[in-house]
């Protein structure tokens, strides 16, 4: 393999290890059983207002959708992005397995009186459904599919015209990252992102336009919210030894701003990226 040039199956194999790494080392040190839902605990944080304006890759988004079109979003959660493309495309598909995500999502569109978007409960691939649309999209869904080659494969078999993907340089846990070693003494297994997804691109043959933008750090409305997120992320048990030190650490190290909270001081670069579905 050329350094210049990565192979294709390599690129796969070296994506799958990392997710598997990351994987098998929260089941090692879980605390709790598996959730159903692992989202539903904090479903309500991938809310948004749809008509909201101030954010450049979504603005960079909304001038993707051409007149007419249906879109696809795979793993579309509480409708973060589903809802404000449906502004301007005919109609949305919303795919989600979370059934805590899609109940954030249903009511948004009730309160918010958007009515083109079709609600799918599904994982992705669905070759069952037989979903097809102008484009298909994904925001923030990737990092850890283990097995991403048939999942984008799918994704554009799916797509008549376009295939976008939102993604950040580390991935929305990687906050969490800096507590590991504190609480399971132990350096967090990173997850791949943006960097290796455009190399996985170009091993698989695509040559893709990359729009880069800064995502600021997360925040949360609440301190709970942000001790919740964390703990989520750590697996650990609420009230166990490993919670307590993770609550002292997290009123050590929680940052706030405008009566927000977090736990990152800087952005991170975005980057939305397109390409051709074969």
């Amino acid at each position: 393999m050329s350094a210049l040039r990565p192979d294709k199956v390599e690129a796969l194999a070296e994506w799958a290890a990392r997710v598997k790494a990351n994987r098998d080392q929260a089941e090692r040190l879980r605390e709790p059983a598996p959730p159903g839902d692992f989202y539903a605990p904090i479903a309500s944080v991938f809310r948004a207002d749809p008509r909201r304006e101030g954010e450049p890759e979504l603005a960079a988004l909304r001038a993707l959708v051409e007149p007419g079109e249906t879109w696809l979003d795979i793993g579309a959660g509480g409708g973060r992005y589903a809802l404000p493309l449906a502004l301007r495309a005919k109609e949305v598909i919303a795919l989600d397995p979370s059934e805590g995500m899609l109940s954030v999502l249903r009511t948004a569109m009730a309160e918010e009186g958007i009515d083109n978007v079709r609600v799918v409960q599904s994982r992705w691939p669905a070759p069952e459904l037989s979903l097809t649309a102008d484009a298909a999209f994904i925001a923030h869904v990737g990092y850890d599919i283990e097995d991403i080659g048939p999942f984008l494969d799918a994704m554009e078999v799916a797509a008549g015209r376009l295939c976008a993907a939102l993604l950040l340089a580390e991935s929305p846990a990687a906050p969490a990252s800096a507590f590991w070693p504190a609480i399971h003494g132990e350096e967090r297994a990173p997850l791949p992102a943006l960097r290796e997804f455009l190399a996985l691109q170009l091993a698989r043959g695509r040559l893709c336009e990359v729009r880069l933008f800064e995502r600021p750090p997360a925040a949360y409305h609440a301190h709970d919210n942000a001790v919740t997120w964390l703990r989520q992320q750590l697996f650990v048990a609420p009230g166990s030894e490993k919670d307590q030190q993770l609550q002292k650490l997290a009123a050590e190290r929680l940052i706030e701003r405008d009566g927000q909270y977090g736990f990152a001081r800087r952005g991170v670069p975005l980057g939305l990226v397109t390409w051709a579905p074969r």
